[in-house]
């Protein structure tokens, strides 16, 4: 299922227009380090940052001082870490914290015990302390998929969705599923959501990939290029954002999360790998920025 967005940013007939965003801006040294250079290298398009965790200052430091790049909120509504934490701005008197007083390791949680009021303004603080520290915020996206509802059907899209329109930033949300499974359920979930997201004027994308999370066992680097080689090359019309979370593979982040600190390094290796940067030439792709999104959608409004 594709839109008509790709038309409507000017794109060829056609077009593969691809959005290359890194996740978890903030979370850690290790990330801030391999984001921002890729995004000095322009081997990224956009990120997101975790505006609650502890090496946020740096990302947003950064992220102000350099308008030119694309940064978004990575709302965030879980601390999914053993050993590395993080809480709600809004403070631990809230239905977003667990025993211990951090966000809760789940999505579970969230669906299950989250009030309105209190993600409505958690988000919100998020988003506004971005915009204090100076950061011109491209777009909004979700750490974990805490506000889709995909595991109870109960979502906090509305919130999202008003918080965006106020503020003139499109949301990472796909209208389709494309490419990545036959779930009946989800496409017609994702089908009101993008509904809901169209009567508020905030863009949306057409699909939203990535590949596995987790490492397979005895995953090698040159498996995981040569798949996302695979991603790239089947990328169809219209816009879609692949979604990674590159990080340097060091001893802070190795302490930091519960698994994956190799599979974070092939990531920062692949986005700069000349293989890569080929196929985006090879297969015609269009890179895109959220700006091209959120420009459209402030020019709508005006």
């Amino acid at each position: 299922m594709t839109s008509d967005l790709a038309d409507r940013l000017g794109l060829a007939p056609g077009a593969r227009g691809v959005i290359i965003n890194a996740d978890d801006f903030g979370m850690c040294h290790a990330a801030n380090t391999a984001i921002m250079q890729l995004l000095d290298a322009g081997h990224i398009d956009s990120t997101t940052l975790m505006v609650p965790c502890a090496w946020a200052p740096e990302a947003l430091a950064f992220a102000a001082s350099r308008a030119d790049l694309d940064v978004g909120v990575h709302l965030v509504l879980t601390s999914e870490w053993t050993d590395y934490r993080w809480r709600p701005l809004t403070g631990t008197d809230t239905t977003l914290v667990d025993d211990a007083g951090y966000f809760p390791a789940g999505v579970l949680a969230i669906e299950e015990l989250a009030s309105v009021d209190d993600v409505t303004a958690e988000i919100a603080a998020q988003l506004q302390t971005a915009l204090d520290a100076g950061v011109d915020v491209t777009h909004l996206d979700n750490h974990m998929g805490s506000v889709y509802g995909l595991l109870t059907g109960r979502d906090f899209l509305g919130p999202v969705f008003e918080l965006a329109a106020r503020n003139g930033l499109p949301f990472r949300l796909p209208r389709s599923m494309d490419g990545t499974g036959d779930d009946a359920a989800l496409q017609a979930k994702l089908a009101e959501a993008s509904a809901a997201a169209d009567a508020l004027g905030v863009e949306i994308i057409d699909r939203l990939w990535s590949h596995p999370f987790e490492e397979a066992p005895d995953e090698s680097y040159e498996q995981v290029r040569d798949g996302f080689i695979a991603l790239l090359r089947a990328v169809p019309a219209g816009v879609t954002e692949i979604y990674l979370h590159p990080m340097v593979d060091d001893d802070e982040l190795r302490a930091a999360v519960d698994f994956g600190a190799t599979k974070r390094g092939h990531e920062l290796r692949l986005l700069s790998d000349p293989e890569v940067l080929q196929v985006f030439a090879d297969e015609g792709l269009v890179r895109l920025g959220w700006r091209d999104l959120r420009d459209l959608q402030r020019s709508r409004r005006a």
